[in-house]
């Protein structure tokens, strides 16, 4: 007590002992359960981190990190702006220079098998450029650019180091014209289009038409072949419906083939013209679809013969009958 008999106080701030004193027990318990929490959360983060975080770090790391993030974004952008191509063949000159200057530059260069194509055609479907090495050129990647040329059937690539290439070829020959909606080329026997576009040298080649033409034209023509008076005179084999076949003579003739027993109507059409000179006659169409039975389809001139020789014997007959 002091001088005037009054309880000495605790000396605290008298606004903060009145919120404590109105704290009420609710307030504290909430208190205690943040410290408690705060408390396991440490807790939780030490146990599973402070093993990572122990560990020591190799000085570096961070700059290499950086250094990749920075290359992956750089490809990402090449790739997506489609610049892949051009940096491609950058690294390539810079590859085949350095090769170049150490004594890999192709010296030597032999091809063999070209008949068609030109020695410039070859390289460039290879993709052999001056500035290309010996030493990176890919034997199967050039053996396949090369595949890709049409009038290319086969090809060999051999490396002679240090400077020596050998490229052998085999070429596919020009077999037949093939026309298919409105336009025609140039392909082999197999059917690849070799030429799409018909030059000089092969407009004299048979001629055939429509939808799959081109890989069954080898088939049929050596069919015809048995047959030189219809060989020595086709004008076009015409596919119909991918199903059967059609041919036109020079003389506009044309002639229904059925789809089954070839052979065995082409020998009926041979014996006709050899007994009724059927394909000199002033006609449009045979049909042979049918195995027991023949069709012939006059011209306009002959029709328009026909029925006027026809009006002519009924005249004669009435006035026969008079």
């Amino acid at each position: 007590m002091d001088g005037r008999r009054r309880l000495a106080e605790p000396v605290t701030d008298g606004a903060h002992g009145r919120m404590a004193a109105g704290a009420g027990p609710g307030r504290l318990l909430r208190r205690a359960h943040m410290s408690v929490s705060h408390g396991s959360f440490d807790r939780w983060l030490h146990r599973w981190l402070g093993p990572l975080l122990s560990r020591h770090i190799p000085r570096g790391v961070g700059i290499a990190a950086a250094a990749v993030l920075l290359c992956l974004s750089i490809g990402f952008g090449v790739v997506r702006g489609g610049h892949l191509p051009a940096v491609t063949s950058e690294l390539n000159d810079v590859a085949d220079s350095a090769a170049n200057a150490v004594g890999f530059r192709i010296t030597s260069l032999a091809l063999m098998g070209q008949r068609q194509l030109t020695r410039e055609d070859i390289l460039a479907s290879a993709g052999i450029t001056g500035r290309t090495s010996l030493l990176f050129l890919d034997a199967g990647s050039t053996r396949t650019r090369l595949k890709a040329n049409p009038w290319i059937a086969e090809a060999t690539v051999l490396k002679l180091y240090p400077g020596r290439l050998h490229i052998a070829i085999t070429e596919r020959e020009a077999f037949a014209l093939w026309q298919q909606n409105g336009r025609i080329s140039v392909i082999a026997d197999d059917g690849t289009v070799v030429e799409q576009q018909v030059s000089t040298p092969f407009a004299k080649l048979p001629l055939v038409v429509g939808g799959g033409a081109g890989g069954r034209a080898k088939e049929f023509l050596s069919v015809l072949d048995k047959y030189p008076l219809i060989s020595k005179q086709l004008h076009a084999a015409v596919l119909v419906a991918e199903r059967r076949w059609n041919i036109v003579l020079a003389n506009g003739i044309s002639v229904r083939l059925p789809e089954d027993d070839v052979v065995g109507a082409l020998d009926r059409l041979i014996q006709l013209d050899r007994d009724k000179k059927l394909l000199t006659r002033d006609i449009t169409a045979i049909d042979l679809r049918l195995p027991d039975r023949l069709t012939v389809r006059l011209s306009d001139e002959a029709y328009a013969a026909r029925q006027e020789a026809l009006r002519g014997q009924k005249t004669k007959k009435k006035a026969g009958a008079a």
